[in-house]
């Protein structure tokens, strides 16, 4: 069984209601449904939310909400691990759980269905999409109270760019597991996990008004370009 688990928490802080926030004319979660109905890879897409509001908004956009998550696992101290495996025991799921972020309107249909053949092409317990850095992490720099700057490694300083080692970070939109590892609560940063690309410009944290901004602004040059349409 192939289950889709959406986290959606009724109290975000920083951006009031963003779940279910009209983004770009649809529910901000919408877009991670029509993605996930999309991949054509799930026999059920699962919104997990402690809000009855977010769950009349999902199961209108095609998601089951087949319970409601318990409230002390939706305050801002739950970590996705501890959602999942609550989501995984309550299904009774078994094989492949893809977490899918509900505020990930770039996700595509296409990437979910890489990183589940990514899943299951090894013997790996998560498959997620990351992207890399656009600038070497290895010459970051610290900002004192004064004013003065250090670099955190400065033994890099006089390395030339192109023999720094690329670096990537996690571009937060899903992570396909095996149920056993959601279960068991193994780290998705572990080395049983593997990864597949996406480019930068279709990667956005929305963690504040000023994110949700740009990443409208993204959002519709992409669609424009027909490069992100119906989260496919």
């Amino acid at each position: 069984m192939s289950v889709a688990v959406i986290p959606a928490r009724g109290g975000s802080k920083r951006i009031p209601r963003k779940n279910i926030r009209s983004f770009c004319g649809l529910p901000m979660i919408g877009w991670s449904i029509r993605a996930a109905i999309g991949a054509g890879c799930f026999e059920r897409i699962v919104v997990s939310t402690d809000d009855p509001e977010i769950a009349e908004v999902a199961r209108g956009l095609g998601a089951e909400v087949p319970f409601l998550r318990p409230a002390a696992l939706s305050d801002d101290f739950a970590t996705t691990i501890d959602v999942m495996q609550h989501a995984v025991g309550a299904l009774g799921a078994d094989g492949c759980v893809c977490c899918l972020y509900a505020t990930a309107p770039f996700v595509r249909a296409d990437d979910l269905a890489r990183g589940a053949a990514a899943l299951v092409a090894g013997d790996w317990d998560y498959a997620f999409p990351v992207t890399s850095f656009g600038f070497p992490i290895q010459r970051a720099l610290r900002r004192e109270a004064d004013g003065r700057i250090a670099m955190f490694d400065p033994a890099q300083e006089r390395v030339r760019s192109q023999d720094l080692t690329e670096a990537f970070h996690d571009v937060g939109q899903f992570y396909w597991g095996r149920a056993d590892a959601w279960r068991g609560g193994r780290s998705v940063y572990g080395p049983r996990s593997t990864t597949i690309l996406l480019p930068r410009h279709r990667v956005q944290d929305i963690d504040t008004p000023e994110d949700w901004a740009r990443a409208e602004v993204m959002f519709r040059v992409l669609a424009e370009e027909g490069r992100q349409v119906d989260g496919g």
